[in-house]
């Protein structure tokens, strides 16, 4: 069994952990009704998202869930997708971490961004071996930051108490 130090390692600002990706969609990553497949943006979610974890806790995290992602708008062949990925939260182990996916119209560039999704995944800081450790605590920056890490205690109260709902379920 791997020792895990009993110190909380010292936290990081909110602002240590933003990463940005982009792409360009092509016609490879389109459905069957010719607009991205859901499942294309939601793997660039999970890269842009993993890579906030793992430099926040400054080492491999894990996806452990994907607690709530919503597509707001269509995205479509040739337009340019950025995926802006945060951390929210941390527990000892555990993180959120917030992603806003926007894209620019290939045929009106010079327009505003639109919002397409936003999304919010736990992530578990993991040693070599896979076991779960210590990672820093994330230390809110701004009025916006102290915002998200309120809701995201929210959605993990939620995760926990569905949680204990359904094994109460399951026990009868």
């Amino acid at each position: 069994m791997t020792e895990h130090p009993s110190t909380t390692p010292p936290g990081k600002p909110t602002s240590y952990s933003r990463v940005t990706l982009s792409r360009i969609m092509t016609a490879v990553d389109v459905n069957l009704y010719g607009t991205v497949h859901g499942g294309v943006l939601m793997k660039f979610v999970d890269d842009v998202a993993g890579a906030a974890a793992a430099r926040h806790s400054g080492g491999t995290a894990v996806t452990a869930a994907i607690d709530e992602i919503v597509f707001s708008e269509a995205v479509r062949v040739g337009d340019l997708v950025h995926a802006y990925a945060q951390v929210n939260w941390t527990g000892q182990t555990s993180m959120e971490v917030g992603v806003r996916v926007t894209a620019e119209r290939w045929d009106s560039a010079e327009d505003q961004a639109v919002r397409v999704a936003t999304a919010y995944l736990v992530f578990v800081g993991v040693d070599v071996g896979g076991t779960p450790r210590m990672i820093p605590p994330v230390l809110p920056e701004t009025v916006e930051d102290e915002r998200r890490f309120r809701e995201a205690e929210i959605r993990r109260a939620h995760r926990l108490a569905r949680r204990r709902a359904i094994q109460a379920h399951r026990a009868g």
